[in-house]
């Protein structure tokens, strides 16, 4: 039986488990295995187990672990929490009302907007987040394994069930479970692969990243800080410092963030945007550092912890994202937004899109190979293209110190940033039709034309 999305919630808070998972203990079949169980993942186990199917959920490390990542929870994440039924769990731990944008001599605060969307945000550390839903996962009903790299993927002709007779796709997945050094094989159905930026099995697979387009790199840390301080753990706003500065005084692209926790502690990080031919030109660790020198008065912020950095490929970026009856996910498929490095809400959309699309496909002899990439640009394709290429001009160095100070310390910088705010949390939904919305959509569809003529569109 399947259960409602409101049953069998667990308590947002990591769980200690074992990784001693033997080959005796892995199924042999499943009809749906899905590979990574971040947000993606175990969104894609969840949909796809109270649909009804037989579900196994990998992972190759051992949960609880840690995840560089700002940990912000938009409101259009909120929004799919909430159809798993566990937006609430998490929004009795800290929520905010919107974005504090601060830089080039002003400040603006932007409510998050009233639509399609909760007007609420949230913030939880990737240890506790990404450790809450694998037991939602469990508690759908799907069988989860960390600890238990897929080192292999095997191919050959899948049966009419699958998507369409003689037609070639993925049978199944090698594990090596633990310290094991036999490896075991699990025959599947369908193959959802959300296990991140790098995404080992999507390259077995065929997934290519293009550097050419604009990528981040990225630094986070942890830090404590006063509630009675001027801005503290009670704030109930995430911070970006657009004018993000080095020791020496020079403008980066990118953007710092504060995001507060609700436990004294804040997610302090920075990102820089890059291209192949326009490296970033600073050590993001460092310019970490540089930040928190400037914003660690006004918090009365302790020293920055469990420093991380990352690479983030965006705006949909690769190819080969989806064969017969295997789809990349979120992260894997750079579902993450040129404007803000977010990719939590892409992700967990595209799970629930998956899902669906995989439960309605049927036989179809083509099944997933161009239904998925065609989904994917039919649903973000526009805003993807358009956001890139917006993010690519702040590469070019002198492009954000004469443009920044005509946006927030100008007089018209309160409405601007207020769109800004609005399409950095990605809260353009399909249904608005308000004047923003037409624009940016419009702009989207110019931009994405461009693309099919003197450029590569996003999944292309």
């Amino acid at each position: 039986m399947m259960s409602s999305p409101n049953e069998c919630v667990p308590s947002p808070k990591p769980v200690a488990r074992s990784s001693a998972h033997s080959s005796a203990q892995l199924p042999s079949s499943a009809e749906v295995v899905v590979v990574g169980a971040g947000p993606t993942g175990s969104a894609a186990a969840i949909h796809a187990a109270r649909a009804g199917l037989d579900v196994v959920l990998l992972d190759s490390q051992v949960f609880p672990r840690d995840k560089t990542c700002g940990d912000g929870l938009t409101p259009r994440a909120i929004a799919e929490l909430r159809r798993l039924g566990l937006a609430d769990a998490i929004l009795g731990r800290t929520r905010n009302r919107g974005l504090k944008l601060h830089g080039f001599g002003g400040s603006i605060t932007a409510l998050w907007p009233s639509g399609p969307f909760p007007s609420e945000g949230s913030a939880m550390p990737r240890t506790e987040l990404d450790a809450f839903l694998l037991d939602a996962a469990r508690e759908a009903g799907a069988k989860v394994f960390d600890g238990v790299p897929v080192v292999g993927v095997e191919r050959g002709s899948i049966s009419k069930a699958g998507a369409g007779a003689g037609v070639p796709g993925v049978t199944g997945v090698t594990v090596k479970p633990g310290d094991e050094t036999s490896t075991h094989h699990i025959r599947t159905r369908w193959l959802l692969v959300a296990d991140g930026v790098r995404s080992v099995v999507g390259k077995q697979l065929g997934r290519t990243w293009h550097r050419d387009s604009v990528f981040g790199v990225a630094a986070r840390s942890y830090v404590d800080v006063r509630a009675d301080a001027s801005a503290g753990a009670d704030d109930e706003w995430i911070h970006s410092h657009l004018e993000l500065r080095g020791a020496d005084g020079q403008t980066h692209p990118g953007y710092g963030w504060i995001f507060p926790l609700g436990d004294g502690r804040a997610n302090l990080g920075c990102g820089a945007l890059a291209t192949a031919s326009r490296p970033a030109r600073a050590n993001v660790k460092k310019l970490l550092r540089d930040y928190h020198g400037q914003v660690r008065g006004a918090w009365s912020m302790g020293e920055p912890e469990m420093v991380t950095s990352a690479l983030l490929p965006m705006g949909g970026a690769v190819s080969n994202v989806a064969g017969s009856n295997w789809a990349l996910l979120g992260d894997a498929a750079c579902l993450v937004n040129p404007l803000n490095g977010e990719g939590i809400d892409y992700g967990m959309e595209s799970a629930r899109l998956a899902v669906e699309l995989i439960s309605a496909i049927g036989a179809g002899r083509d099944g997933l190979t161009h239904a998925w990439p065609a989904l994917l640009q039919r649903h973000y394709g526009e805003g993807f293209s358009l956001a890139r290429k917006l993010a690519l001009t702040l590469t070019y160095p002198k492009f954000l110190p004469a443009v920044g100070p005509m946006t927030i310390g100008a007089p018209w910088g309160e409405p601007l940033m207020g769109v800004a705010a609005r399409l950095m949390g990605n809260l353009v939904a399909e249904e608005d039709r308000d004047a923003v919305a037409r624009l940016w959509k419009a702009a989207g569809r110019a931009s994405l034309g461009f693309d099919g003529i003197a450029g590569r569109k996003p999944w292309a």
